[in-house]
């Protein structure tokens, strides 16, 4: 008999697996086809090999949380004819381990369907899915199809969150929470002030489940600042600029890593 994990376990025994080691847990954000369309399963899988999670946007026309970094990728990929089904199938064929989670708006869900995606998405191996503009309020139908299909539903706080509707988020979310470090959308420098990691202590204190800080993680000394308050960092618009630079994504990962947690294999 097979026994079927929780919805999120393998995300959360990945993230945790990092802290016992030591280091900060790091999740990799791409949009799903850029730079190249015809690399990106190549790309994949190379960029799932350096962190604990990897998180694939599904490109949208009208982001709300995406700035202009992530923007201009989508666009690229979007007019390269990148779509949920190709994305899917790149998942299916991928050979990596590392859990991956989709980053999407509700509309592409709801075109393909909320029930047939969450089958489809189980099916390709994907391990749970971020939705920026999907409120709390109204996520229960989506919280019940991907439970039912074993898929985690990840939960975004933010700074402005009342305690209240944090620990709800908090509660109702599988694999990790979320914690947005700043308001408004992706591509600035983390905010390092004292209000912030409060925030982040605040989140910690009120998650049975790991917290990634994302949205403005640039640097090696803001991986080693957040690394403090949170179980780890998701970097994003940064390493879209490194790949659309065309510049070497794995070293600037792991410049990341080497700064904020135990030296990589054969560094001394």
């Amino acid at each position: 008999m097979t026994t079927v994990s929780a919805p999120g376990a393998d995300i959360e025994r990945s993230i945790r697996t990092a802290g016992a080691a030591g280091r900060p847990a790091m999740a990799a954000f791409l949009t799903a086809g850029f730079p190249d369309k015809a690399s990106f399963g190549a790309l994949v899988d190379a960029i799932a090999a350096e962190v604990e999670v990897l998180e694939i946007g599904v490109p949208f026309t009208d982001p709300m949380a995406d700035g202009v970094t992530i923007q201009e990728s989508s666009r690229c990929a979007l007019e390269a004819g990148v779509n949920l089904p190709w994305i899917l199938d790149i998942v299916a064929g991928s050979a990596t381990e590392t859990p991956i989670v989709l980053m999407s708006y509700l509309n592409p869900i709801l075109a393909m369907g909320l029930v047939e995606f969450a089958h489809r998405a189980a099916e390709a191996g994907v391990a749970g899915l971020i939705v920026p503009d999907l409120p709390y309020e109204e996520s229960a139908p989506a919280l019940g199809a991907l439970d039912e299909a074993g898929l985690a539903l990840v939960q975004l706080v933010a700074p402005v969150s009342p305690r209240d509707r944090i620990e709800k988020l908090c509660r109702m979310s599988r694999g990790f929470v979320y914690a947005v470090t700043t308001t408004g959308t992706t591509g600035g420098d983390v905010s390092r002030t004292e209000a912030m990691y409060d925030y982040l202590d605040r989140v910690r204190d009120l998650s049975p489940v790991p917290v990634l800080a994302g949205f403005g993680i640039r640097r090696a000394e803001h991986v080693h600042a957040v690394a403090a308050h949170a179980h780890g960092v998701i970097v994003g618009s940064a390493l879209i600029e490194v790949l659309g630079r065309g510049d070497d994504a794995i070293a600037f990962l792991r410049q990341l890593r080497r700064h904020a947690g135990a030296p990589l294999e054969g560094d001394s």
